[in-house]
C-alpha cells in the first residue's frame, strides 16, 4: 500500500531541505498541510500539486 500522508520529516527527505524549513513554511502557510492534535501532515498528493506549481518560483526563507 502506498503512504498517502507524510510527515514533516518526510517532506523535508523529499524536498531535500532541513526540517526547521518545512516548520517554517507550515507557520507561514506557504506548503499545503493538516494538523491531528499536535501533529503536522500532508498529503502526497497535495505536495505533488504544490511542487508543480511551484517549479520555476522562488520561495523566500525568514
Amino acid at each position: 500500500m502506498i503512504q498517502k500522508t507524510l510527515t514533516v520529516t518526510d517532506v523535508a527527505r523529499l524536498l531535500g531541505v532541513s526540517t526547521v524549513t518545512i516548520y517554517i513554511l507550515v507557520r507561514e502557510l506557504k506548503i499545503p498541510h493538516f494538523r491531528v492534535r499536535s501533529r503536522i501532515l500532508f498529503r502526497l498528493e497535495s505536495i505533488n500539486e504544490w511542487i508543480d506549481q511551484m517549479e520555476g518560483k522562488v520561495v523566500p526563507t525568514s
